[in-house]
C-alpha cells in the first residue's frame, strides 16, 4: 500500500491534519475510509448528533417502530464497486432480499411482480415476458458491467463496452417515443415506468429510461434489499470503519464556514453545490460561484410520509404483500401524466408514492405482531405541503382498509427535508436536475468535477458523479483525485477500501 510522502506527515501540535471531511452522509464517509486506508490523518465533521446523511433511521411515529428518513432499500449497497469492496456482510451488516424486489399494483386488483428470480417474472408477466426478458436479460447476466458503466466518474470508458453498448441503445428506446412499442400489455410498461420515475422526473426521457434500466436489471441479479436493523446500520458501519483505520468523527459540529476547519492538505465536502457557496462563497473566483449558483435542483421532490400500522398492509393485488418496495401510481400513462404536473409546478391529485414496508424480510422495524410503512410522494420542489391525507389515499385505493391499521403517522414536508440533511436542497433528494448535461456535467462543465478552484478543496456528494443512491462512489472518486493531487498517492483507491491501514482507532 503506499503512504503519504514524508513532508505530510510533519508536527502535529499545531492542530492540523492530512485531510478534512465535511458531511458524513454516506459519499463523505466513502471518502475518509479511502483517504485513512492509504495512511492519512482524518477528521469528519458532521451536522448532525449522528451520521448518515439521508440514510438514518429514527422512532419517527412511535417508539419501537423504526423509520427511514430517506434510503430505505439498497439495490447499489450490494452493486457498487465502493460497497462490493467495502463488504457490508463482512462488518456485520446483513442485507435481506426480499423475494418481490419491487411490485407495481393497478387499479383492477392485479399487480406487476418484479421477482428476484428473472424466469419467474417473465412468467408472470405473460404475453410479455419475452419482451421483458429481450430487454433486461442481458444487463442482468453481466450486472458488474451494467454497475460499472452506471457508477462510472463519467470521464473514463467503462471496462465492459459491451455492455455498456447495450444500456445505451435501450435507453434510446426506451427514452424516446419508441417507449411503448416493445410491450403489448399494461402491466410490464406500467412495472418498469414505476422504476424509471425515481428520477423524480417524466420517465419517457433518456436520464429516468437509465435510472429504470439499471436498477429493474439489479432487482434480478443483487436484488433491493434492506438493511436488517435500518439503513442508519450501513452509515454506523462505514464510521466505526473510519474509527477504526483511524480517523476522527465530530458529530454536531456544522460547519459555516471553511476557514473554521484545522489546516489540512485536502478538504472533501460532501456538499451540494448551494452547501460549498454557503461556507465559500467569499473565497471562490466569481466566475466559479456563477457557475454554481446556476446549478439546478430537481423540478420534482419528496414529501416523506411514515406510518406505524397494527397489521401488514392488506394489498388488494396478489403478491405484493411479498414486495419490499411498491410503486403506486397506476398505468404506465398515468406515472407519465402525474410527473409532468410535478415537473410543471403542481400537485398531481393521485401522486406517485414509493412505498418500502420492511416487516417483509426484517420484523425488527416494529415491535412483534406491528409494522412500519415507509414512504414518499412526488411533488414540486420545494413543497411546503403535507401529503399525509393524500398518501393515505393513494395507499388505501391499492389496499382497500389500509387506513382502519393507521396507528400514527409522521409527515415531513419537501421544504422541511433539509432538516435531516442539508444537502435535501428544496426536497431534492437526488443532489440536483438529472438531465442529460447536468448527469455528466455536474456541478460545472469541468474535466475534474470534483476537485474546486480552491487548491486541495474538492466536492464528493451526489452533485458530482455518478450521482444519486447509496453507492458511495462520489466519496471515492473525489478521494482519489485528492490521494493524487496533493498527496502523490496513485494506489487504486478500491484497493484501499479493500485493504485497510489497520492503525487503532482514535475516534
Amino acid at each position: 500500500m503506499s503512504s503519504p510522502p514524508d513532508e505530510w506527515a510533519g508536527d502535529r501540535s499545531n492542530g492540523a491534519v492530512d485531510a478534512v471531511v465535511v458531511g458524513a452522509g454516506p459519499n463523505g464517509l466513502a471518502a475518509a475510509i479511502v483517504l485513512a486506508g492509504a495512511g492519512l490523518e482524518v477528521e469528519v465533521y458532521e451536522a448532525a448528533p449522528t451520521v448518515g446523511g439521508g440514510t438514518r433511521t429514527t422512532e419517527a411515529t412511535l417508539p419501537g417502530f423504526h423509520h427511514d428518513v430517506c434510503s430505505a432499500a439498497h439495490p447499489m449497497g450490494l452493486a457498487s464497486p465502493f460497497f462490493r469492496a467495502f463488504d457490508l456482510a463482512a462488518h456485520g451488516v446483513e442485507m435481506l432480499s426480499p423475494a418481490v424486489s419491487y411490485a407495481h399494483p393497478l387499479d383492477e386488483g392485479r399487480a406487476g411482480l418484479a421477482w428476484r428470480d428473472l424466469d419467474r417474472t417473465v412468467d408472470g408477466l405473460g404475453q410479455d415476458g419475452p419482451a421483458w426478458r429481450s430487454l433486461l436479460g442481458t444487463l442482468v447476466e453481466r450486472w458488474q458491467g451494467l454497475v460499472g458503466a452506471a457508477m462510472s466518474d463519467l470521464r473514463s470508458l467503462p471496462a465492459d463496452l459491451v455492455t455498456a453498448a447495450r444500456l445505451a441503445l435501450r435507453v434510446a428506446e426506451q427514452g424516446s417515443p419508441l417507449w411503448g412499442a416493445r410491450f403489448r400489455g399494461p402491466v410490464a410498461p406500467a412495472l418498469l415506468t414505476g422504476v424509471s420515475a425515481h428520477a423524480i422526473a417524466p420517465p419517457c426521457a433518456p436520464v429516468p429510461a437509465g435510472v429504470g434500466l439499471v436498477l429493474a436489471a439489479l432487482g434480478h441479479s443483487v436484488g433491493w434489499p434492506i438493511p436488517s436493523g435500518g439503513s442508519q446500520r450501513i452509515a454506523d458501519t462505514m464510521a466505526a470503519e473510519i474509527r477504526r483505520r483511524g480517523g476522527r468523527i465530530l458529530t454536531g459540529r456544522r460547519v459555516d464556514s471553511i476557514a473554521e476547519l484545522p489546516r489540512a492538505r485536502a478538504v472533501l465536502l460532501d456538499l451540494t453545490p448551494a452547501g460549498l457557496l454557503r461556507i465559500a462563497e467569499d473565497t471562490l473566483p466569481g466566475r466559479y460561484a456563477r457557475r454554481l449558483r446556476s446549478y439546478r435542483y430537481g423540478g420534482g421532490a419528496a414529501c416523506k410520509v411514515d406510518f406505524a400500522l397494527s397489521g401488514p398492509v392488506p394489498w388488494k393485488a396478489s403478491g405484493c404483500e411479498l414486495a419490499g418496495t411498491l410503486h403506486l401510481v397506476g398505468s404506465r400513462e398515468e406515472t407519465l401524466a402525474v410527473e409532468r404536473e410535478v415537473a410543471a409546478g403542481r400537485h398531481p391529485e393521485r401522486p406517485y408514492v414509493l412505498a418500502v414496508q420492511p416487516g417483509v424480510v426484517d420484523p425488527t422495524r416494529a415491535p412483534a405482531g406491528l409494522h412500519t410503512l415507509s414512504t414518499y410522494a412526488h411533488v414540486p420542489h420545494g413543497s411546503p405541503v403535507d401529503l399525509g391525507d393524500t398518501v393515505t389515499a393513494q395507499v388505501e385505493r391499492f389496499a382497500p382498509g389500509f387506513r382502519d391499521l393507521v396507528l400514527a403517522r409522521h409527515v415531513v414536508p419537501a421544504a422541511n427535508l433539509h432538516e435531516h440533511s442539508l444537502n435535501l436542497v428544496g426536497g431534492d433528494i437526488a443532489g440536483g436536475a438529472l438531465s442529460p448535461w447536468q448527469m455528466v456535467m455536474r456541478p460545472v462543465a469541468a474535466r475534474d468535477p470534483y476537485a474546486t478552484p480552491l487548491p486541495g478543496v474538492y466536492l464528493c456528494s451526489a452533485s458530482t458523479p455518478p450521482g444519486p443512491a447509496v453507492h458511495g462512489m462520489c466519496g471515492l472518486y473525489a478521494a482519489r483525485q485528492a490521494l493524487r493531487q496533493c498527496f502523490g498517492i496513485a494506489a487504486d483507491p478500491l484497493e484501499l477500501v479493500r485493504s485497510p491501514s489497520g492503525r487503532p482507532g482514535q475516534g
